[in-house]
């Protein structure tokens, strides 16, 4: 008894399945062909921390004043500058953050005095160690800041 039960409750299951294929094959595709089409994102995305450009300047307004790597829960944020002169204001000169262990929670983007960190819009970061993970901030601020003037170089070209 329990046998033919068993092949009953199987042939039922297997019809509901279909039933569900079936419904599904009449509606919209969900998937997207990730590699070749990207979906928006959403604007309360939030990636990983960078430094921002300011147009006055062309750079960052960072004033070294550790608040970032004082308030980080994970302790990721290693922040060092140096003054130039005696009595003027501290110039960065590294930043570097580990995001293998960033929680993402956002404190030191928070506390800036000077609003100078920002969420990046960046999602495709990959690497094979731990080494890969750990980013100097000033050197990609660097990067940006060229592309910025090669794209403004060839806009200038073209127009």
């Amino acid at each position: 008894m329990g046998y033919f039960k068993d092949i009953f409750d199987g042939g039922l299951s297997l019809i509901e399945g279909m039933v569900v294929t079936g419904r599904r094959l009449f509606q919209p595709l969900i998937t997207v062909q990730y590699p070749r089409k990207k979906i928006p994102l959403s604007s309360a995305y939030r990636g990983h921390i960078e430094l921002k450009i300011f147009e006055e300047t062309g750079t960052h307004k960072c004033i070294v004043c550790m608040n970032c790597e004082k308030t980080c829960p994970s302790g990721v944020i290693r922040v060092q500058g140096e003054k130039q002169k005696e009595k003027g204001p501290k110039t960065l000169t590294s930043y570097v953050i580990d995001f293998s262990k960033c929680s993402l929670c956002g404190l030191c983007v928070e506390i800036c005095p000077t609003s100078t960190l920002k969420y990046s819009r960046e999602y495709e970061l990959v690497g094979d160690t731990r080494d890969d993970c750990q980013f100097d901030l000033i050197a990609r601020l660097e990067k940006q800041v060229e592309k910025k003037k090669d794209e403004k170089a060839t806009q200038g070209i073209a127009a």
